[in-house]
């Protein structure tokens, strides 16, 4: 993956707002790709008329995002520290609620990057055309790009960044802006599927009535509520930005809710002055004139559609539009495939997930992390053949999961402060914030249920089986850690550890070869009380050979011939050991065994086998310690591991 980088590279300058507010911002913003599609898609179900609702909806979902945008302001001054809503939901629910939280985060990253990638590949199919056919693929490679960009350490300059996101909205702003004086002044234009006619779904071609359509308008909502993910990342990275941390991410915040509302409110509503017409299935579900509409058409994501009713029938302007949203739904995978391994390895330090997800690579990321990500990621895409709107049902459930249990801490928290609050003016001030936590709470459980009842059947329950799924692993991982942790301590009359009565040194023999004189001289240099070689008799005249040979070279080690009836070479070596034992029961046994270093993998598979069964039976014999006696055959001295660092490179210039 390159020069492997210096941990000096780990110390960066703090953020400042002009920059973390893009960066922090791309995960909710890139969610205008998609949600005000998934919310037209779902209202479409009961045709044309149904879908003059989607404003109404949208700003539905901004009042959520409000109410969550000013608790998340409260949250961020009373944790300041970056952990975000894991910290909140363990340090005041619990560890188990910690997991909980986690579990829906981790879950959230994987389909942030999946529902990314799969948007990309479908605004790069409204570009060109041809790629259409190829949905499912250029989603993948788009995931291993992100992924091999992270894994070499790309995509972290600050301004490479935050110009994207910048970029994107003013483009949309823009849009919107010309969109609405063209609508004042009479002059806007139709949607490229303004003439279409929508076929409504078998039940609902009477519209919204009754207890169908309000179940419609509420999945509609839920669908929608994919448009509030990511509102939770700035006070996840606090810890990045300059000084003031809290106040900084507390601005960033209603910045981003600002922007998200007025984008999300103003695409919705341009939608709906243009006749812009999204559906699941549009061979099926669209008609021309009162016929099917051609075979060879494709439909543009609502701001494609938007970008040729606003600008004109102008290529260029789609094109510009299509391309300033792939630029943020890259930006948004490529914070993913940041915020997911940082996550892990967080929780790997904590003994809830495995520690090699802390440790990093040779360019500084959690490259464990990455690749996890990467392929559940890619996995996902596969699975479900790059589809955004199941891709979308299970988004959402994660993150109002994790939104409900950090506003449940925070209330837990704000009550747990007032109990020692006597001063009449904190008390209010803390009973105002407990009063907004509680409405925050109310709101995003309220939208989880939504959501469980509305999607649980059209994919959401693959994505509750995923959270629950991680919580069992994490605790099972936590306990054994544990175990282990309470098995390996240090007792105060442990700390001097009676050294062995003495130590026996047997030398795994198969032929006499140089290796097998190395492993004698190395075990006659360390002075054992006791020293002999082992041969086990697997075949009989190559055992007399042997002997022969030992006896010719007068080599002054006693050798021992182990019958094998059965031709297991570690089974009788064990049992020696194991009389040894018997015998002694102090006593040390260390067995020194031959190895070839090779310089090519093939042969690897053709050398060792014997000596690595031996030892992984060794391992599991107490008292027993294993000496690995290297021999390096010429092809080893070719072979290079590891690349350069920075440093000896720039020695070498």
């Amino acid at each position: 993956m390159g020069r492997p980088f210096s941990t000096a590279r780990l110390k960066k300058k703090p953020l400042p707002p002009k920059i973390a507010l893009p960066i922090f911002s791309s995960s909710a913003l890139s969610s205008l790709a998609y949600a005000p599609d998934e919310i037209l898609l779902t209202l479409a179900m009961a045709g044309v008329a149904a879908t003059a609702l989607s404003p109404m909806v949208g700003l539905a979902v901004m009042a959520v995002l409000l109410v969550l945008v000013l608790s998340y302001r409260q949250s961020v001054a009373a944790y300041p520290s970056g952990g975000g809503d894991y910290e909140i939901a363990r340090k005041n629910l619990g560890p188990r609620a910690g997991t909980a939280v986690a579990a829906a985060l981790l879950v959230d990253f994987v389909l942030t990057v999946a529902v990314s990638s799969s948007s990309i590949a479908l605004y790069l199919g409204a570009i060109i055309p041809v790629l259409e056919q190829h949905h499912t693929l250029v989603a993948s490679l788009i995931v291993l790009v992100l992924m091999i960009g992270n894994l070499r350490g790309r995509g972290q300059g600050r301004w490479s960044l935050a110009i994207p996101v910048y970029l994107f909205v003013t483009g949309i702003l823009v849009m919107i802006a010309v969109g609405v004086v063209k609508a004042l002044t009479n002059t806007l234009g139709h949607a490229p599927s303004a003439e279409l006619t929508i076929v409504p779904e078998a039940g609902l071609s009477t519209g919204l009535h009754g207890i169908v359509g309000a179940l419609l308008i509420l999945r509609a909502f839920s669908t929608g509520s994919a448009a509030l993910t990511g509102i939770e990342v700035p006070i996840s990275n606090v810890h990045y930005l300059s000084k003031p941390k809290a106040k900084n991410a507390g601005r960033i915040l209603v910045i981003l809710g600002a922007l998200s509302g007025v984008l999300t409110i103003g695409t919705l509503m341009l939608a709906k002055a243009t006749g812009v017409k999204v559906v699941a299935d549009p061979q099926r579900s669209l008609l021309r004139d009162g016929g099917p509409i051609p075979e060879d058409y494709v439909q543009l994501p609502v701001l494609g559609q938007l970008a040729e009713a606003v600008f004109g029938n102008v290529f260029i302007a789609t094109a510009i539009v299509s391309a300033l949203t792939i630029g943020v739904l890259l930006m948004a995978g490529n914070h993913a495939f940041n915020s997911f391994p940082n996550l892990a390895s967080h929780l790997a330090t904590d003994g809830f997930l495995p520690r090699q997800l802390r440790t990093r690579g040779d360019r500084l990321g959690f490259s464990n992390g990455i690749l996890s990500l990467g392929v559940a990621a890619l996995a996902l895409v596969v699975l479900f053949q790059a589809d955004v709107t199941i891709l979308v049902q299970l988004y959402v459930v994660g993150v109002f999961v994790s939104f409900s249990l950090s506003q449940m801490g925070m209330l837990k928290h704000w009550s747990r402060v007032l109990v020692s609050v006597t001063d009449r003016k904190l008390r209010r001030s803390l009973l105002r914030k407990r009063l907004l936590t509680l409405l925050g709470l109310g709101l995003s459980a309220l939208v989880l249920v939504i959501v469980l009842a509305t999607r649980l059947v059209h994919g959401a329950w693959l994505a509750v089986l995923g959270i629950l799924v991680l919580m069992l692993v994490m605790d099972s991982l936590h306990r054994h850690y544990q175990l282990v942790d309470r098995e390996l301590a240090v007792s105060d009359d442990e700390s001097a550890s009676a050294l062995p009565a003495r130590v026996h040194a047997l030398v795994l023999v198969s032929t006499v070869r140089k290796p097998v004189l190395r492993a004698l001289a190395f075990a006659r240099a360390s002075r054992p009380s006791k020293l002999e070689a082992i041969i086990v008799d697997v075949e009989q005249e190559k055992t007399e050979r042997t002997l022969a040979e030992w006896e010719r070279l007068r080599l002054p080690v006693p050798i021992t011939a182990l019958a094998s009836p059965y031709r297991d070479i570690a089974g009788p070596l064990i049992e020696h050991i194991r009389s040894i034992k018997r015998e002694s029961p102090r006593d040390l046994i260390v067995v020194y065994i031959p190895e070839y270093v090779v310089g090519h993998w093939w042969e690897q598979l053709v050398h060792n086998q014997t000596a690595m069964r031996v030892k992984n039976r060794l391992h599991y014999e107490p008292g027993v310690l294993i000496a690995s006696v290297p021999w390096r055959l010429l092809s080893s001295a070719d072979a290079h591991f590891g690349a350069p660092t920075e440093e000896s490179s720039a020695h070498r210039r």
